[in-house]
């Protein structure tokens, strides 16, 4: 019967998050639509979808797996180069933008895949610390990479350089990434609504796999990894699993992200978007996607929304920051959500 009651009520809060994300796009459409909306608000509609996709993706690796990453701007990175390389090369090939957009994301989605694969055979070795550590590095070491590979394009294909632009190029041919100034010209093809469908897409794989036999092997294997190991559950596999898909939504964040601006450069992706991505998920709550959902909505648009305040913005948005934090880990708030927020009761007599 316990077993019974907890499947409701996870089934219920995965519903309860698709219809917040599907009710909030039809609400934005039409104020978009009614001019309601101002440009700047307007603009922040697709990097809200890229970073609600970053945290609920880390949200996989931190809170369903356990272990703690700090190398997912780097993922997000791959995605962004490899799919705007990917967008920019198919100009002339496809007139359609959307699908574009969706190639572009498919691309940045199997590359990041990759390098997560290549990573996760070392790094899911560690544990802790270690590995927080060794991922920071891993994405130090990716966005060097970028900010030293130049790509260029012509009729002959592709020509790839580090450290100085490829000489050879035909005229007409056309440098796709340029080192350190990144990727110039690029048509701004990233919408709204195609943040959207990520986003649900996102959601619906994740909670696909929580609810399947490999995330309750992977949430064995975070509650006691000794115990799951000695039942026969292949630790290593099941953790690589999630790693790579995390890294592959991930990398589709990226190109998405990138496809909205015209310029895009290593940089963007440092360590600090990393531990931004980490402070989402931790806002939001270990393991709960729709509170990534709300808490990478509302954490992206707030610096923008305290703009006015010019140089007191950011210490305004550290501020709330704070203060959110200590309201959410207090006993009284805890027990004031119970009574308000519907299942949080069922949750506490399930423990």
């Amino acid at each position: 019967m316990k077993n019974v009651m907890v499947r409701m009520k996870t089934s219920r809060q995965q519903w309860i998050t698709y219809a917040f994300v599907i009710a909030a796009y039809i609400v934005l459409q039409i104020l978009s639509g009614q001019k309601v909306l101002s440009s700047t608000a307007r603009g922040m509609l697709v990097p809200i979808c890229a970073y609600v996709v970053m945290a609920v993706s880390l949200n996989l690796t931190v809170g369903v797996m356990g272990e703690l990453s700090l190398g997912h701007a780097g993922f997000m990175s791959v995605g962004a180069f490899m799919g705007t390389t990917a967008a920019v090369s198919l100009q002339g090939v496809i007139a359609s933008a959307p699908l574009r957009l969706a190639i572009a994301m498919a691309v940045g989605a199997v590359f990041a895949a990759v390098i997560g694969f290549l990573i996760g055979i070392p790094v899911l070795r560690l544990r802790g610390d270690y590995l927080a550590i060794v991922t920071l590095a891993f994405g130090e070491i990716i966005k060097s990479i970028f900010t030293n590979l130049y790509i260029g394009i012509d009729s002959r294909g592709y020509h790839i350089r580090f450290l100085q632009a490829p000489e050879n190029l035909e005229e007409g041919g056309k440098l796709i990434i340029g080192g350190p100034m990144g990727i110039g010209g690029v048509q701004k093809i990233a919408t709204f609504t195609g943040g959207f469908i990520l986003v649900m897409i996102c959601l619906i794989v994740i909670f696909h796999l929580v609810n399947s036999r490999t995330g309750r092997a992977i949430l064995a294997i975070r509650d006691n990894r000794i115990a799951a190991e000695s039942v026969g559950i292949p630790v290593t596999r099941y953790k690589m699993t999630a790693f790579v898909l995390s890294a592959s939504m991930a990398g589709a964040a990226g190109a998405l992200f990138a496809l909205n601006f015209s310029t895009i450069a290593a940089n963007k992706f440092d360590f600090n978007t990393s531990i931004l991505v980490l402070v989402l998920v931790v806002f939001g709550g270990l393991g709960n996607m729709l509170g990534s959902v709300i808490a990478a909505a509302l954490l992206t648009a707030l610096p923008e929304a305290l703009r006015s305040f010019a140089d007191y913005r950011m210490l305004i948005y550290a501020i709330v920051l704070i203060l959110v934090m200590l309201a959410t880990n207090n006993d009284d708030f805890k027990a004031l959500l119970r009574r308000v927020i519907p299942g949080r009761k069922e949750e506490r007599e399930d423990a």
